[in-house]
C-alpha cells in the first residue's frame, strides 16, 4: 500500500455497519448447521473477523448483528437474549472492546485504541408483537434493529417473503417507538413495498446497513436508485456489503474493483455523504466470491477509493464519517 493511503485509513474513524460474527461466537452456523464456537477475543484464522483482526484492520466501531436463523424463529426472543448474554460476557473478558451507545463512545474508543461495539438485531422476530420486548432490548444496549430478515414477520414482509404487502400496522408502531427511544431503523432485507411504506412514515435517518446497488447487480437485496434516494432524503445512508452474491452474479467477477463500482454508482445517485460500509463479514460464504479475504485487508478499500479519485474528505465520510452523523442524530 501507498503510505499516504495507509495513514489516511489509520487516522480515520472506520465504522462497519454489519457483521454476523456473533454467530461464530455462539457456534450458530448461518446455514442452519452448528459449528465450533469461536472466541472473538482471540485472533483466529477462521471466518472474517474477531476483535484483534478488526483492530488490525483499522475498524473503530463495529455493529454486531444478533441474527435469528429459520430454525430458531419459534424461540426468537430467548435465542436473541442468549446471543446478547454472550456479547456481554465478551465485554467482561477483554478490555479491547467496549459497548457503544453513542458517538462519544466511538470517539473515546478511537483515542483508547479499543473497538467500539454497537449491538443490532437482525429481524423483528426477536420482539414478536411486543413493544415492551423492544424496550427491554434497548435497555440492554441494543441500538439498531433490522425490521425484517428475508421472511415475513409481524412487522412486515422481507425481501424473500411470499405474496405481497409491506409494513404492518405493528411495524409502523415499532418504527415510531424506535424513533422515540433513539434506535436506528435498518431497512436492509425489507421488500420493496415495505421499504416504500417505511420511507413514507419515518421522521429520522434510516440506514440500509448492508445493501448494494441494484443498477450494478440486479438482486432483490440491493437498492434501486430511487430507493437509495429515498434513504438519503431521510439523512441516512447505504452501507455497501462485501457479500459476493450482492456484488456480482458471477463469483469469479467478485473483487474489490467490482465493489467500488457499487460505491461509484451510489455516490453518483446520492452523493458521498450517504454511503458507508456494511461488510456482512461472517455472514456469507466465500464460494459466492471474495472482495477482501478478511477485515485486516480493509486498508485496501481506502487505497481503492483514493485510486478512484475520491478526495480524502469523501474517503473519511465513506469509511465512517457518515455513520457517525447518523449515530449522532439518532443515538446522541
Amino acid at each position: 500500500m501507498r503510505p499516504e493511503a495507509l495513514d489516511l485509513h489509520r487516522d480515520s474513524i472506520v465504522v462497519d455497519g454489519h457483521c454476523d460474527s456473533v454467530l461464530e461466537l455462539m457456534g450458530f452456523g448461518f446455514d442452519g448447521k452448528d459449528a465450533e464456537p469461536r472466541d472473538l477475543a482471540v485472533r483466529g484464522t477462521r471466518g472474517h473477523a474477531d476483535i484483534p483482526r478488526l483492530l488490525e484492520g483499522g475498524v473503530t466501531a463495529q455493529v454486531f448483528a444478533l441474527f435469528t436463523d429459520d430454525k430458531y424463529v419459534p424461540d426468537a426472543a430467548a435465542h436473541t437474549r442468549r446471543m446478547l448474554n454472550a456479547m456481554e460476557d465478551l465485554f467482561g473478558r477483554t478490555d479491547r472492546i467496549r459497548l457503544a451507545l453513542s458517538a462519544r463512545d466511538v470517539e473515546e474508543a478511537k483515542a483508547e485504541g479499543r473497538l467500539a461495539a454497537f449491538l443490532g438485531i437482525e429481524g423483528g422476530e426477536a420482539i414478536g408483537e411486543s413493544l415492551a420486548e423492544l424496550r427491554a432490548f434497548y435497555a440492554r444496549g441494543v441500538r439498531l434493529l433490522g425490521l425484517t430478515w428475508n421472511r415475513r414477520n409481524a412487522l412486515g414482509r422481507g425481501a424473500a417473503g411470499e405474496g405481497t404487502g409491506g409494513l404492518t400496522d405493528f411495524g409502523r408502531k415499532v418504527v415510531a417507538e424506535m424513533e422515540r427511544l433513539g434506535m436506528i431503523v435498518d431497512v436492509s432485507h425489507l421488500s420493496d413495498e415495505a421499504l416504500d411504506d417505511l420511507l413514507a412514515v419515518t421522521r429520522r435517518p434510516v440506514v440500509a446497513s448492508h445493501s448494494n446497488s441494484r443498477a450494478v447487480r440486479d438482486h432483490r437485496r440491493n437498492l434501486t436508485d430511487a430507493q437509495a434516494e429515498g434513504i438519503a432524503a431521510t439523512g441516512g445512508l447505504i452501507g455497501v456489503t462485501f457479500a459476493g452474491s450482492f456484488v456480482d452474479e458471477v463469483p469469479e467477477k467478485v473483487c474489490l474493483a467490482r465493489l467500488l463500482d457499487h460505491v461509484d454508482r451510489l455516490v453518483s445517485v446520492v452523493g458521498a455523504d450517504h454511503v458507508g460500509l456494511g461488510t456482512d463479514f461472517d455472514g456469507f460464504l466465500d464460494k459466492s466470491g471474495v472482495v477482501l479475504p478478511d477485515c485486516t485487508s480493509l486498508p485496501l478499500l481506502t487505497e481503492g477509493l483514493l485510486d478512484r479519485g475520491y478526495s480524502p474528505g469523501n474517503v473519511r465520510a465513506i469509511l465512517g464519517g457518515n455513520w457517525m452523523r447518523v449515530i449522532r442524530e439518532v443515538l446522541g
